[in-house]
């Protein structure tokens, strides 16, 4: 089943929405909380989402940019829709999202019966990852070609739970200067495990559209998912 619901800000003072997907009979013993990209929670965000109810897990994607406009959603091969992306992500406050996010956390637990709720994101989201693991009580968080990382280092020591971080070799955004300062600072790290994709850029595991590379894309979610099993 499927749903778009609505959910209550971690204050109780206000509410936003969420695409909701859960397994087949609608029992499930842990839940995902999947992160948008800069484009909303659009076709293939739900699609994450539709793939992990499908594997047992309730998943849930949280509609971030909420406080900037309700129901964003945008195609990242459109030219124009993917620089009004990059607008949003300049005005959007990542401190907020990560209160909705811990929200969304809550509720997910919730609806689990106080089972284990893990976190997957992409791109920003995959930032928002890091910054779920750090700042929550996420049972295992997981992040894709998260940007900015190196920035966020000196929170490295409150990743109390498992984090996985899948990092595209050729990815424009995430330079390979970042991504030696991502391995500097986190391999010895005994909660952070660290994959890299040598020659595929940002965005590779994408459901639909031209930034996907399959081969990367199957082996990074193989290990997602295995991750899951492992921790949830």
């Amino acid at each position: 089943m499927t749903a778009t619901i609505s959910m209550e800000t971690f204050d109780g003072d206000a509410s936003f929405d969420a695409y909701i997907a859960e397994p087949a009979g609608g029992e499930a013993s842990a839940a995902i909380v999947v992160i948008q990209e800069i484009f909303g929670v659009n076709a293939g965000i739900r699609r994450k989402c539709d793939q992990l109810a499908e594997a047992g897990y309730l998943a849930i994607a949280p509609d971030l940019f909420w406080r900037l406009e309700p129901g964003i959603e945008l195609d990242p091969d459109i030219p124009d829709q993917f620089q009004a992306a990059l607008g949003w992500m300049g005005k959007f406050n990542q401190d907020a999202g990560i209160r909705d996010i811990e929200a969304t956390i809550r509720a997910a637990r919730d609806r689990v019966g106080g089972g284990k709720v893990g976190a997957v994101g992409y791109c920003l989201g995959g930032r928002l990852a890091y910054m779920t693991a750090a700042r929550t009580d996420v049972d295992a968080s997981v992040g894709y070609y998260a940007v900015g990382i190196d920035g966020l280092l000196g929170e490295k020591h409150a990743i109390a739970r498992p984090l996985m971080l899948h990092i595209a070799g050729a990815d424009h955004f995430v330079t390979p200067d970042v991504q030696a300062k991502m391995h500097e600072g986190l391999d010895d790290h005994a909660r952070v495990t660290l994959h890299d994709y040598p020659g595929v850029d940002h965005g590779f595991a994408t459901e639909f559209g031209k930034r996907r590379a399959d081969e990367a894309a199957k082996l990074a979610d193989e290990r997602t998912m295995a991750f899951f099993r492992e921790n949830l």
